[in-house]
């Protein structure tokens, strides 16, 4: 059971009631009538092979509230697409699947690359983008867009209710809800990036840099790397996308640069979750929470430096030295919890997981100072319009003559 904790600075809804799911479908179902809600599911094809996708649409199915399911589909040929279309083929909702690798989208992608606007490298940024604009595209009824990954082990409706309702809710003001959880599972912490990264990382800023009103929004939200997010409409024609795994922590900071915090929540999702886990890739650079935690730690940055922070070599060997006393501190509190919950805790291989994000601390650090002007971020779709004007007409045919192709080939 939840505390009643406020940081002051947005709105925490926590979980104090466990209130019966069917309570908040059916005012969700009332809601949508005035606020009509889709939900994104950015997915691999590899997911698609998975249970915990499987489970997904399964609870979906007995969604009432949802009028449209956009589904993106990465890493799939022709055949893996007509299956996705056939697996998804089950959900009662309006729902579509881009074919984010079929010839068609990619001319599309190819248009806005002659614009120099496109996404350059695939992933859950570029998923996300392009489902976004399809759903200006196509679903042109939506007042609410919600977000969330496809290998979420522990879902229920529960969680999807409750991550629509801070936004869906007429009588509330939120633009924007992002999820949070305890990422506890098997009986054991995990969360590692978050726990070991993103929150001792914030501490040793603060008290480089001194009171600072981002580090202040970033320190407010129980879990900023949650995947999940619901939004105003209005919000995704204008919003930046960031292309690698700073996608998270790079949507709150666009938020907060769009919108006064009073219009933002966090809202306690589960008691538990749990999803697919990244291996640390000690070995691979380019992998796993390696990559993750680089790319995390240099999103920070360039917001800091956007907000007039200088970051220089000095910087960087003051905040990796009290990172990492705040980070080893960390794990001896968690060590306790752990313990006094009966879960199993490795404070060498946590102490060990410190030492390399300390260490890319340094690394993206030097990153972004020795490419200060890369683009972070996909542009906004409001740009790409101005530039293709016709875009989203051409999304919104490419998705659907590759539904009826499919379809046609199926019936012959």
């Amino acid at each position: 059971m939840a505390d009643f904790h406020q940081n002051g600075i947005v709105s925490t809804l926590h979980n104090l009631s466990d209130r019966p799911v069917e309570e908040l479908d059916a005012c969700l179902k009332e809601y949508s009538k005035s606020n009509p809600m889709t939900l994104v599911l950015p997915s691999l094809y590899s997911e698609l092979e998975g249970s915990a996708l499987k489970h997904i649409v399964d609870e979906l199915k007995q969604v009432s509230y949802l009028n449209n399911i956009v589904i993106g589909l990465d890493q799939a040929d022709r055949k893996q697409f007509e299956h996705a279309l056939s697996y998804f083929s089950e959900l009662p909702q309006q729902h579509s699947v881009l074919w984010n690798d079929g010839p068609r989208l990619r001319a599309v992608d190819e248009k806005i690359s002659e614009q120099g606007l496109a996404p350059i490298a695939p992933g859950k940024g570029r998923n996300v983008w392009y489902c976004f604009g399809y759903v200006m595209a196509a679903c042109q009824d939506t007042k609410v867009v919600g977000l969330h990954d496809c290998d979420i082990i522990t879902y229920d409706q529960t969680l999807l209710a409750r991550l629509f309702y801070p936004v869906a809710n007429p009588y509330f003001s939120y633009i924007f809800s992002k999820g949070y959880y305890a990422r506890v599972a098997e009986g054991k912490m995990n969360g590692r990036v978050m726990r070991l990264l993103v929150t001792p990382l914030i501490q040793a800023l603060k008290k480089v840099y001194g009171d600072d009103p981002y580090l202040d929004y970033l320190a407010a939200f129980r879990y900023p790397l949650a995947g999940e997010f619901a939004m105003d409409i209005d919000v995704i024609s204008d919003l930046r996308i960031p292309n690698d795994w700073g996608l998270e922590i790079g949507i709150l900071s666009e938020i907060r640069r769009n919108y006064s915090p009073n219009m933002i929540c966090q809202v306690e999702l589960a008691d538990t979750y749990d999803h697919k886990h990244q291996d640390v890739s000690e070995e691979d650079k380019n992998k796993g929470l390696y990559k993750m935690s680089v790319d995390i730690i240099v999103s920070i940055f360039r917001k800091l430096a956007a907000d007039g922070k200088l970051v220089s070599e000095e910087h960087l060997r003051a905040i990796k030295a009290t990172y990492l006393r705040g980070a080893m501190d960390l794990v001896e509190m968690y060590e306790h919890d752990a313990t006094l919950n009966g879960l199993a805790y490795n404070v060498h291989l946590e102490e060990k997981t410190v030492e390399l994000f300390a260490a890319n601390i340094i690394e993206g650090g030097r990153d972004f100072i020795a490419n200060p002007t890369k683009a972070p971020f996909v542009p906004r779709w409001n740009r790409v319009r101005y530039a293709v004007p016709d875009v989203l007409e051409r999304l919104e045919e490419a998705v659907r003559l590759d539904y009826e192709e499919m379809m046609g080939a199926g019936k012959s």
